[in-house]
């Protein structure tokens, strides 16, 4: 009896202890799955024979990040922050741009660092951070994406029933379940709109037949648009009253920083150029020219219609759906009304078309990876697309603009972008470090690289403590002591840090415009509303749990897919 209760409290003993084990080696195997590192490879031959092709120049891709622009911030997003902004949104659009203008030289930089590979943001993180860190970006930019795509069809589904209805027969008569809006169903929780479906359907066939062909589409409809824009901005000014613009911001500038945070999404069009350089004739030279290039055109073009659509129009007065429309329907140019509606169906068209092909690369990235199922790594090797990637974000995006009126959730957008883009500008950073290795002991028993990023972390925390502050209308001083404390975390990651000159196109002001970057992106973060914090931390920690279930186990940081380009001549 004594020896069967020695061999019970043995066993139980070894079962303990294996169990102990097991999970210590569970977290071992995360702990150093998450904090890996992909290394890219160099090769003069950075694209094999049935991968993506390159068909795409300069032009095209300054016209691939207009297409993705202008759409949603002129012919969506006007009305709507206009009604709390005043004429005050030109400044948020300024205020935006301004951040974006930060975040696209941080882009053109990497861009023309690793001028040959898909991924952007997420590969950025990967390089220069860890596998965790690039995933999590990952899946906040996808879900703006996602959300994103499926409210611009629905955007686009209504003018295009607009449209239909200048046909005497059809006026009045289109239901709402068609195109406008949708027919609503369990007290709004589903909203059925057959039109946007089909309309994604139509956009993703073009995507699936190849980049030449969706090139061309995009070509012909953001040159169609930017000519109504501009034949907008010449007629409308002769219709302006100064006298609207005042007061210029009659809930104060805090509405116009909330606007600011709203109107960001509108200029992630130089996020797609990035993404596109795996199918760039000239990378290393064409991606900073289009990412900048793409980026000056839209703020010129966004601050002009601003200026003019609300000295036309009282702010309060303003439509929600189809500002510009609605505007100039007011003063009697109907016609122009009816161009303008033209050209919102060929700017949300190609709004569309540019966020969808993007997603598709982002996809094509993380299965290549192996941290997504391997058929999303899939090129067609005749079209040159990832068609499976492709049809998958065709799919998400046709069920969430079918079923669902997406359009209540734009408050939680922007949440991506700003982190992503916060993120990509700590990568600038730490990949110009001369000592990127962590093992390193400073002066003060912790290597350089952790102190790098230690610093980087607090101008982000002094950021978003600062946006927190003003947003309650806490005392100044304490949002002072907060923008101090970042300037010395800045003023270490200039003076402590060795920093190398990058190959190509090179970020002015390293470190200082890159923490100037991050500071103003999470500044805007906490202008957010509440429940995009909160779904910032829901989704990353779904995000964490993905990857522990599947993707630590499947991620292949050593895939021979990617590689360096070579280096070209670009005289």
């Amino acid at each position: 009896m004594g020896s069967q209760q020695k061999y019970a409290t043995s066993s139980s003993s070894s079962s303990s202890s294996s169990s102990s084990s097991s999970s210590s080696s569970s977290f071992s195997h995360f702990y150093y799955s998450a904090l890996r590192a992909k290394t890219l490879k160099s090769s003069s031959n950075p694209t094999s024979g049935d991968g993506l092709i390159r068909r795409l120049g300069v032009f095209d891709l300054v016209l691939l990040g207009v297409g993705a622009s202008i759409g949603a911030g002129i012919f969506v997003v006007t009305g709507t922050v206009a009604h709390d902004a005043g004429p005050g949104v030109t400044i948020s659009f300024i205020l935006a741009g301004a951040s974006c203008v930060l975040n696209a030289l941080c882009y053109a930089e990497l861009a023309s660092r690793f001028p040959a590979v898909v991924g952007g943001a997420y590969l950025y993180a990967y390089t220069a951070f860890n596998e965790i860190t690039a995933f999590l970006v990952f899946m906040q930019l996808m879900l703006d994406y996602h959300i994103g795509a499926a409210s611009i069809a629905r955007s686009l589904a209504s003018y295009v029933a607009t449209i239909f209805e200048l046909i005497p027969a059809l006026k009045g008569n289109i239901p709402a379940w068609v195109g406008h809006g949708g027919q609503e169903f369990f007290g709004g929780t589903l909203s059925i709109n057959i039109l946007a479906p089909i309309l994604l359907a139509l956009l993703t066939i073009i995507l699936c037949r190849g980049v030449g062909e969706s090139s061309a589409v995009n070509s012909f409809m953001t040159a169609t648009k930017v000519v109504i824009v501009i034949f907008v901005i010449i007629v409308g000014s002769f219709k302006v009253d100064v006298d609207n613009w005042s007061p210029f911001a009659p809930n104060g500038f805090k509405e116009i920083l909330t606007g600011a945070t709203v109107v960001f999404f509108a200029y992630v069009g130089f996020d797609a150029v990035a993404n596109s350089a795996e199918e760039s004739k000239r990378p290393q030279r064409d991606l900073p020219i289009g990412i900048l290039g793409s980026l000056l055109i839209c703020v010129a073009l966004y601050i002009g219609v601003c200026l003019v659509i609300t000295g036309m129009v009282p702010y309060n007065l303003l439509g929600e759906d189809a500002p510009l429309a609605e505007a100039f329907t007011s003063k009697g140019l109907k016609y122009v009304s009816i161009l303008i509606s033209i050209g919102a169906v060929a700017g949300l068209t190609t709004t569309l078309l540019v966020g969808l092909y993007v997603q598709s690369r982002l996809y094509l990235g993380l299965g290549r990876d192996g941290l997504l199922p391997s058929i999303f790594a899939k090129v067609h090797p005749k079209r040159h697309t990832p068609i499976h990637s492709q049809i998958w974000v065709g799919i998400i995006a046709a069920v969430l603009g079918g079923l669902f009126n997406v359009h209540v959730l734009s408050h939680i957008l922007s949440v991506g972008s700003l982190t992503g883009y916060s993120v990509v500008a700590a990568c600038v950073v730490t990949l110009r470090w001369k000592n990127r290795k962590g093992n390193q002991v400073s002066s003060k028993c912790m290597s350089t690289w952790c102190e790098g990023v230690i610093c980087i972390i607090i101008v982000a925390f002094c950021g978003f403590a600062t946006g927190v502050l003003y947003r309650f209308g806490a005392s100044f001083i304490f949002m002072i002591v907060a923008v101090v404390i970042a300037i010395i975390a800045c003023a270490a990651l200039y003076c402590r840090q060795a920093y190398s000159d990058p190959p190509g196109f090179s970020c002015p002001g390293v470190p200082i415009v890159p923490s100037v970057c991050i500071f103003f992106n999470i500044f805007l973060f906490a202008q957010l509303h509440y429940e995009a914090w909160i779904r910032f931390v829901i989704l990353s920690l779904i995000s964490v749990g993905i990857y522990a279930f599947y993707g630590q186990y499947h991620a292949n940081p050593n895939s021979d897919d990617y590689h360096m380009a070579p280096e070209e001549d670009v005289s």
